[in-house]
């Protein structure tokens, strides 16, 4: 047993340490049971669920790249009646085990991510609390991300807020972070999740044709880390709720830097996709860390960075 406390208070989440998944990255967490001890970790975040089944986009849809991999995946997912059928069993064990269970919201409009919370506060007794994903496009806006600037946030926080009781985690895409931070922070989100994957391109020089089937996708893994530190530390300065801090975490010191930056929690994503262990040696690696900063508690650390 560590000679530190570990424990975190993520937006009234209470998890016995810091480290999370990146939604996505771990499917609903029963995935990796014969690979880790997923008990071992203090939150996960399961995949994105819809009020409705999203296909996503066609394949290909993921690609390598330097130093990490694009996707195009498009939040494909069974929606939450299906998700909680197929999954509430074993959520409801791995919550009861101390991990909490954090459900993300998606949508396509402000109206389907309504729906979409009322739909998990309904099925989902197991959940702890609710990441709301901003950066889904709004179709009926255009397609342009419902949280692109401080006003489209506020937007979609005023709607969707009166209809959730538990802890409420605002995923943020990765511009503007400090404004749209206290634009979140006005209207009653709980905890905030950054940084997004980027945009970026990759061309098959022999084809000349993107290596998936859309020309753009989402940037993650260590080639993004950082600036999810420098994204972190903007938007800690901008707001007083705690923060998951989220970008290339590969190792202990990773996840100590995006603490450092001002990070209450931190989620491990595309090192689980190579490494399927990868969160819970994360953790084992942050609290010899932490135990070698010669305080008692990881709460000292955070946002201890100096100048």
């Amino acid at each position: 047993m560590s000679a530190v406390s570990m424990a975190v208070d993520f937006g009234g989440i209470k998890m016995r340490n810091p480290i999370n998944t990146a939604s996505g990255t771990f499917g609903f967490g029963w995935q990796f049971e014969n690979l880790m001890n997923v008990s071992s970790l203090g939150a996960i975040t399961c995949k994105g669920c819809a009020a409705e089944a999203w296909l996503g986009n066609p394949a290909p849809r993921m690609a390598e790249v330097t130093s990490g991999m694009l996707n195009s995946v498009g939040l494909a997912n069974p929606g939450i009646v299906t998700f909680v059928e197929e999954n509430g069993e074993y959520l409801r064990s791995l919550r009861e085990r101390g991990v909490a269970v954090i459900c993300q919201v998606v949508g396509h409009s402000i109206d389907e991510c309504v729906c979409a919370c009322e739909l998990y506060g309904e099925l989902a007794p197991f959940a702890s609390g609710l990441e709301l994903n901003i950066s889904c496009p709004n179709v009926s806006r255009g397609g342009a991300a419902m949280g692109a600037t401080p006003q489209a946030a506020s937007e979609v926080m005023r709607a969707v807020r009166p209809h959730v009781r538990l802890p409420l985690i605002v995923k943020m895409a990765p511009h503007d972070v400090g404004e749209i931070a206290r634009a979140l922070e006005a209207e009653g989100a709980d905890a905030l999740s950054l940084i997004n994957t980027i945009p970026a391109m990759a061309i098959d020089v022999r084809t000349r044709r993107s290596r998936l089937s859309r020309p753009t996708a989402g940037l993650s893994g260590p080639a993004i880390h950082p600036i999810a530190v420098r994204m972190v530390w903007e938007a800690a300065r901008a707001v007083t709720i705690p923060i998951c801090g989220i970008g290339g975490v590969t190792d202990g010191e990773s996840a100590a830097e995006l603490i450092l930056a001002g990070a209450t929690a931190v989620s491990v994503g595309t090192a689980n996709l190579y490494d399927p262990a990868a969160s819970e040696r994360v953790l084992g690696e942050l609290v010899a860390w932490v135990e070698g900063q010669g305080v008692s508690d990881i709460n000292e650390l955070i946002g201890a960075f100096e100048c």
